[in-house]
This record gives structure tokens, C-alpha cells and sequence, in this order.
């Protein structure tokens, strides 16, 4: 019986995922072929930018990249929440979180007509659909395309909410699980457009290794033993094996480049995750306060790792 319903659900799941790999390709050769153009400004009365005013020049940009439940412009695994508490206890920073990591065209999945659909009848398809552009973002044949829309369309969006090239001022990229295969991806593209010294967050980050990190000031890579996910990560991309010394990922470790930050005993997901505003520590703080502290404190810092109780470095 069981052997029936496996069965079952590959027969349906095939096509799917067949479906849904053709579509995330689409989108990446189309904006390499010109047949789309990313779309610029904001389809919703959202502003670029929340937190620090524009008329002086904010300590640093924050460009949240969400994990694979981004939908829409607004932030979505956790109603926003996590961007709200580092917006209001850090209000030094402008934070951008309308980015479209899983759309090179720049194009919210929930706006699309035929999403607005499936959203209503089949919702595991719009996640099914991110996650397939994760692994598009990583394949060799589609990563420097990828890299280079999603890259512009960060860099549009910095530059709406009042970034100046060459300002010297930090930008940093926080991404939640496979919005650090965007991250690591965008480092490049970044650089050329607005050469800005530019830092990496990585909550419970999925991504393969292979982007380079050369014009990254450094990488801080939040986690927790309680995170699977993350840890398959690790597993599943041979770039992320000591074995490959060469690859992007294990060259920024052996130079110091990235630091580890344990999260524990937080979760990847559900509600034990990092962003959990039930969930406590021993010290009476949220998983989500925690996981809001350690984020403005590394920004504080800037490009100096710091050292603490709940910081270790790990190879």
C-alpha cells in the first residue's frame, strides 16, 4: 500500500516539477535573450525604503533577501517581522525588502494572474516554484545570468532608495536560507554597478559554494544544530566540501573571510525557527529578538568580525 502511494505521488509530482523546472528556466533565458525586461519601479504603494529618513546618509543599506516563501514585495515567511524588529531597534539603517530573489525579471510571484490562482487552490506549487529557481541560481549553465539579473535588480532598487556609487557606504546583504544563493550571487554584480563595500549575512543559508566572494567584505553565517536544512546544504553541493579546496566557498574560509555564529537552539523552520516570536531562550529573549540582536550587532561592527559568548568560529 505504501508502495502505491509513493507511486501515486511521483505520478503526479513528476510533471510538476518537470513543469516547474521549464518555467524557471524561462524566465533567466528570457531576460538573457531580451525578450522581458525586469521590471524597475514597485507595482504597490510600498515605499523602497523603511527605516532611516533619506535625507542624510543612513550608517548602512540592509537588503533583505527572503527565503523560498517570497511571493510578494512585501516580506512574507514572517509577516515582516524580522525586518520590523531590526528596523525599530536600529533606525540608523535603511532596510530594503521588496527584492525578488526568485524572479530575474523582478516580477512578484503573487501579482502574476495565473499564480493568483494556483495560490488560492494548489499553494504548495508557489513554493515549489522558488525552489526550483534556487537550484536554476546554482546550475553552471544558468548562474552567471541569474547572478547578473537578480544582481541589477538589486542594485536599481539601492539606487531608488538613494544609494550614491562610490559613497563608501556599507551595504549589507541579510538572506534567510535560499536567499543566500542569491546573495553570494549578486556580490559581483553589485561591486561593478556601485562599488560599495558590501557584507553578507546568511540565516540558515542554502546555497552551493560556487559564487565568488572576492569583493565581499566578509561573510557571517548564522546556524544552529537544530538546522537541517542548512546542514543539507553543506552535504549536497560538492563546492561546499573540503574536498574542493579551489571553489569559491572554501577559499573564503581558509582566508578568513567567513565567520560562523551559533543560533542554537533555533530551528530552520516552524515554531522553534529563528524567526519565532513564541519561542525563548533561557535569558527570557525571542528566537526572533535573538536572531534580531545578532544581525545588528554584526552590521555595527561592520567589517570586523566580532568576538562574543555566542559567536564561534568554525571551519
Amino acid at each position: 500500500m505504501a508502495g502505491l502511494t509513493l507511486l501515486l505521488l511521483l505520478c503526479v509530482l513528476g510533471p510538476v516539477l518537470l513543469a516547474e523546472a521549464l518555467l524557471a528556466r524561462h524566465e533567466v533565458l528570457a531576460y538573457a535573450a531580451g525578450w522581458r525586461a525586469p521590471t524597475g519601479g514597485l507595482r504597490t504603494r510600498i515605499p523602497h525604503a523603511r527605516g532611516a529618513e533619506p535625507d542624510a546618509p543612513p550608517a548602512a543599506y540592509l537588503v533583505y533577501l527572503d527565503g523560498i516563501g517570497k511571493r510578494h514585495y512585501r516580506d512574507t515567511r514572517d509577516g515582516g517581522r524580522l525586518v520590523k524588529a531590526i528596523i525599530a531597534a536600529a533606525p540608523e539603517l535603511r532596510v530594503l525588502g521588496q527584492v525578488q530573489p526568485y524572479s530575474p525579471l523582478a516580477y512578484a510571484l503573487a501579482e502574476r494572474p495565473v499564480w493568483i490562482w494556483l495560490r488560492r487552490h494548489v499553494g504548495l506549487l508557489l513554493f515549489l516554484h522558488n525552489v526550483m529557481q534556487i537550484f536554476i541560481a546554482a546550475d553552471h549553465r544558468y548562474r552567471p545570468l541569474y547572478n547578473r539579473a537578480v544582481g541589477s535588480q538589486i542594485a536599481t532598487q539601492l539606487r531608488l532608495a538613494g544609494y550614491q556609487r562610490d559613497s563608501g557606504i556599507p551595504v549589507v546583504l541579510l538572506s534567510y536560507s535560499g536567499g543566500a544563493q542569491v546573495a553570494t550571487g549578486a556580490v559581483e554584480e553589485l561591486w561593478a554597478q556601485l562599488r560599495c563595500p558590501l557584507q553578507l549575512i546568511n540565516l540558515g543559508g542554502f546555497h552551493n559554494g560556487a559564487n565568488d566572494l572576492t569583493h565581499a567584505t566578509h561573510l557571517h553565517r548564522l546556524t544552529s544544530d537544530a538546522d537541517w536544512i542548512e546542514r543539507l546544504g553543506t552535504r549536497i553541493f560538492p563546492q561546499r566540501w573540503r574536498l574542493f579546496r579551489r571553489s569559491p566557498w572554501n577559499q573564503a574560509e581558509r582566508s578568513g573571510k567567513v565567520t560562523v555564529h551559533r543560533l542554537d537552539p533555533a530551528t530552520h523552520i516552524g515554531p522553534n525557527s529563528y524567526i519565532s516570536p513564541a519561542a525563548t531562550l533561557p535569558d527570557g529573549r525571542t528566537h526572533l529578538d535573538h536572531t534580531a540582536d545578532t544581525v545588528i550587532s554584526l552590521v555595527r561592527a561592520g567589517v570586523t568580525p566580532p568576538v562574543s559568548l555566542h559567536s564561534t568560529l568554525r571551519s
